[in-house]
């Protein structure tokens, strides 16, 4: 059965734009200028100074709302929880910064202390991130290499090499600190737009790929120096394999063992996360099991297990920054500050929006830029946030970041306190950790199929990233899929889909004549959309779309008909007698092609004034006279889509619409941007041929007013009784 549907009729005049300004008195805003927004940007009062404050703290928005009696509780459970997984994860994600274990606890402690005060989130779960630590591994490896001196840096003078590594971790951190808080001053935090979710999921599945690879040598039980640069991740590979009958085979039985039970119930986790008050902390389960083990089998001595060893217990006095560092590692710290705020920020925004508040950009990267200078000053590395850690704090009850600063308490307690108790635990239990937590970045290899058929230029961005940070490594790999992303978007505008448009009868709707049967196409009149900006990089592609479009090329059409009218008043000049215009066929007869004319000539309108006869190039021509016939009286341009016109698409827009005008073709512009038209004017687009009553409020508009000029010659008698 039909549905019925509602309807509606409008009566009003035909507008173009300047019927429409005639009837309609527009305002004109004064805009500001540069100084003004200076001013305004400088001037403070006591409102201005409030809302800085509570921008610049957002704690004191959410804590005035705290409500004790029903969110504490959750707080508590939620931070405990939180807790012991930033405890094993911290522990697990410094070997991916060649760090010993101990300072993942650090990350998992001090940067906590000032988002608690400064972040705008209150849900995602501050401290190690597996990518940023893999990124800042590759800086340390390659200034502290495990074979081979160290870099040539003063400060490295009287340090162990762990103590080396600590340095340029802290450094690296520092300065990644440095350039977030850059930026969020700066008002940049728009940046992150520039960094889709497409790039950031073929970013982080190859990020996975180096950090499995990674974690295989303590998997393996095996000895493989660490690697960085491009191909690193070939070469790493060779090594393995090159090594692999030497594999420890209890790290090995271990390590499957481990990653089998906590995959089991990491599923299970999810299949009964509603029925489950707080996830199964399966991770934590099989730590203590696992150093209990370990400790009363003494697997370091009998079976050659890599075990953590010495944790340092408390925490060390604060380090300046290295110097040395900083320009050895400027161009690899901006990724990292990128890569850590671009993953915050998006884990944020689903939080933020599920639970109805809203989150600053520009303040996250304040609060992660102090967060990050303040934990590298006591050796802490990159923090960001890890997806699985904030989804712990959020499933087990955790409403603000007082669940945040309960699991930084647990991990301060087990760095002063407890740490000597890890010291048993197996590093391969830690490398099967981290493998088994890759689960969810690895299955995005699944996305490939899925953007292939839905959107290709999207599934060329994916691959091109992750291939790219795979091969060359995760720094290059990102510069390298920003490229190609922004190559898509350089490609979907410098060749969009323009069409030609039809109505559909009884309507005032304009479609693509290809996806409907039943169209009306007033003959003699032609509508071209094109669905994107013109700019430099389009402009041609435009003019020989619209030319394919037509049938037929104005400026070719003008200059035959130019040479052929020149032919004919030179044969006139020879005449005495009068000349009729059934007279030109034997005149062209005698027509030669002795003279020639300048091409600048051939350009300008064609001027039949002087013939003592009217001259119609749509009617029937002599055989000599080879003048393409051009069935066209009206040409529309659909600029809806069209957001900006720059200069160089402008005088190329330009020279068109007059190429079509001198072969008496009418061209209108329907729904042109106000901005567009107000670039247009400034520009001085306008002039004798080209007028302002071409431009036209809507594409019916102009259809109307084309069947009422040319009533009788087109067929659109349906779409004349159209009513607005």
């Amino acid at each position: 059965m039909a549905t019925l549907r509602k309807q509606y009729a409008v009566a009003r005049p035909v507008y173009s734009e300047d019927s429409f300004a005639e009837d309609h008195e527009k305002i004109y805003r004064v805009r500001k200028t540069i100084l003004d927004h200076v001013k305004e940007y400088l001037t403070c009062d006591s409102k201005r100074a409030k809302n800085a404050v509570l921008s610049l703290l957002p704690i004191i928005g959410w804590m005035r709302i705290y409500r004790v009696r029903e969110w504490l509780l959750g707080d508590v459970v939620s931070g405990i929880s939180t807790g012991l997984v930033a405890i094993m994860q911290g522990l697990a994600f410094s070997l991916l910064a060649s760090l010993p274990p101990s300072y993942g606890l650090y990350t998992a402690f001090f940067p906590m202390l000032t988002y608690f005060f400064l972040g705008s989130s209150r849900h995602i779960s501050v401290g190690s991130f597996p990518v940023l630590s893999l990124m800042v591994g590759a800086v340390v490896t390659r200034l502290v290499p495990e074979n081979g001196p160290p870099a040539n840096i003063t400060g490295f003078e009287g340090l162990t090499p762990d103590q080396q590594r600590v340095l340029v971790a802290s450094s690296v951190t520092f300065l990644m600190g440095i350039f977030q808080l850059a930026m969020g001053v700066l008002q940049v935090g728009f940046m992150v737009v520039y960094l889709s979710d497409t790039l950031v999921s073929g970013f982080t599945t190859a990020a996975a790929v180096h950090i499995l690879v990674s974690q295989l040598k303590f998997v393996l039980g095996l000895t493989v120096p660490g690697i960085s640069g491009p191909l690193s991740l070939i070469y790493t590979l060779e090594k393995i394999f090159v090594q692999i009958t030497s594999t420890n085979i209890c790290d090995l039985v271990m390590s499957i063992v481990i990653m089998v039970v906590v995959f089991i119930v990491k599923e299970l986790n999810d299949r009964y996360k509603a029925k489950l008050p707080v996830p199964i902390p399966i991770e934590v389960i099989t730590t203590i099991i696992a150093c209990g083990v370990s400790y009363g089998f003494n697997f370091e001595k009998t079976y050659d297990v890599d075990v953590v060893g010495k944790m340092v217990s408390g925490y060390e006095s604060p380090i300046a920054p290295n110097m040395e560092v900083f320009q050895e590692s400027a161009v690899e710290a901006f990724p990292i500050a990128i890569v850590g705020f671009a993953v915050a920020f998006s884990v944020a925004k689903v939080y933020s929006i599920k639970h109805d508040y809203t989150i600053d950009g520009n303040q996250e990267l304040i609060a992660f830029g102090v967060s990050n200078i303040f934990g590298a000053s006591f050796r802490s590395f990159a923090a960001s946030t890890a997806l699985s850690r904030t989804a712990v704090q959020e499933s087990s009850g955790g409403k603000t970041q007082i669940a945040g600063l309960i699991s930084a308490m647990i991990a301060m307690i087990v760095t002063v306190a407890l740490g000597f108790l890890l010291e048993p635990l197996p590093r391969s239990v830690l490398g099967a950790l981290v493998i088994v937590n890759l689960k969810g970045m690895l299955m995005q290899f699944r996305e490939i199929l899925y953007l292939w058929r839905r959107d290709k230029p999207e599934c060329v961005v994916w691959v091109g990233t992750c291939l790219g940070a795979i091969l060359l490594g995760l720094d290059l790999g990102l510069v390298l899929g920003l490229g190609v992303e922004l190559l898509t978007v350089v490609f979907r505008t410098q060749f969009p889909r323009c069409s030609v448009l039809a109505n559909i009868p009884g309507t005032d709707l304009y479609k693509d004549r290809k996806d409907y049967l039943h169209i009306l196409e007033p003959k003699g009149v032609k509508i071209f959309r094109i669905p994107s900006p013109i700019f430099f990089a389009n402009i041609e592609f435009f003019r020989d779309k619209l030319v394919e479009a037509v049938g037929f090329n104005p400026l070719r059409v003008l200059r035959k008909r130019n040479k052929a009218l020149r032919k004919i008043k030179k044969l006139l000049q020879k005449k005495d007698d009068a000349i009729t215009e059934r007279g030109v066929r034997d005149l062209v007869d005698q027509m030669t092609d002795e003279f020639c004319m300048n091409v600048e000539e051939l350009d300008l309108p064609s001027d039949s004034k002087d013939l003592p006869f009217r001259l119609d190039w749509s009617a029937e021509l002599p055989a000599n006279i080879n003048v393409p016939r051009v069935d066209l009286h009206s040409l529309v341009l659909d600029f809806s889509a069209v957001s900006f016109l720059d200069i160089s698409a402008l005088k190329g827009l330009k020279t068109t619409l007059k190429d079509f005008l001198r072969v008496d073709v009418d061209v209108y512009v329907v729904s042109c941007d106000a901005y567009v038209l107000e670039k247009l004017r400034s520009c001085t687009f306008f002039d004798d041929e080209i007028v302002t009553s071409m431009f036209y409020l809507t594409l019916h508009d102009a259809m109307l007013h084309v069947l009422e000029k040319h009533k009788g010659k087109s067929r659109g008698a349906v779409l004349a009784d159209t009513k607005l």
